[in-house]
């Protein structure tokens, strides 16, 4: 069974998760995945490494929803003490290097150190953790967001494409709202509904739930046969 772990971390509140298979367990460690490692402050980073020490729990590989730097403060020390691989869009390459006048503005003085990273693409599997991720190209917030879907374990990971009761802003350089909408109508909510959806900030919520309830989206729902009658989806009055 898919294994999960949230720490909220930094002065933005974004979600560093851990996600392991329990029957991956080989020579007492357990191989793990760490998305969005955005820890700010040395306790995050210091609860974080506990936990996996605790748990014996070794990080095979960092995933990257996006390039943004309050989901990638802590990419390269966990690369250093564990030297596994990082999978980014190369589309964020710029979000990436270049988020320091935001950084500015909000008066968080601590830049993000660079790291190498493995280019993704859409439909490719990831395997991590002992789980199958599909990386999903999800542009909007970012011309480089990505998802990753584990179908075996029905979860989603949607960074800052999908969060519970909204969506992820696109005001900031390179978010285009047009294309957020198509991404997340056209790749995300044909998942099936009782998903569950992992976001990067806020609470988990699922597929089902947003569809039904998310303002930004009940617009663009018009239900047909096949979509409503989706596990995990419940209309009233049909």
């Amino acid at each position: 069974m898919l294994q999960v772990k949230i720490f909220q971390v930094n002065p933005l509140g974004e979600n560093c998760v851990v996600l392991w298979e329990d029957s991956a367990k080989s020579e007492g460690l357990t191989p793990c995945t760490v998305v969005d490692p955005g820890f700010f402050r040395d306790e995050e980073e210091d609860e974080v490494l506990s936990f996996l020490r605790d748990n014996a729990l070794t990080p095979d590989a960092i995933l990257l929803t996006h390039g943004h730097f309050d989901h990638t403060w802590g990419v390269a020390p966990l690369v250093r003490r564990f030297g596994c691989p990082v999978y980014m869009s190369q589309a964020d390459d710029y979000a990436l290097r270049f988020g320091s006048s935001l950084l500015d503005r909000l008066q968080l003085h601590k830049t993000v150190e660079l790291f190498d990273y493995q280019d993704v693409s859409d439909g490719q599997v990831i395997h991590s953790g002992g789980a199958d991720w599909m990386v999903i190209t999800t542009p909007g917030h970012t011309p480089g967001c990505v998802c990753y879907y584990c179908e075996a374990a029905g979860v989603l990971l949607s960074g800052d494409t999908l969060f519970a009761g909204s969506i992820g802003r696109t005001d900031l350089e390179g978010g285009d709202y047009d294309s957020l909408i198509k991404s997340v109508m056209d790749k995300v909510m044909g998942l099936p509904g009782d998903t569950d959806v992992i976001p990067g900030h806020g609470h988990p919520t699922s597929i089902g739930r947003e569809a039904t309830t998310n303002p930004f989206l009940v617009p663009f729902n018009e239900p047909d046969t096949e979509w409503w009658k989706q596990d995990g989806i419940e209309l009233e009055g049909l």
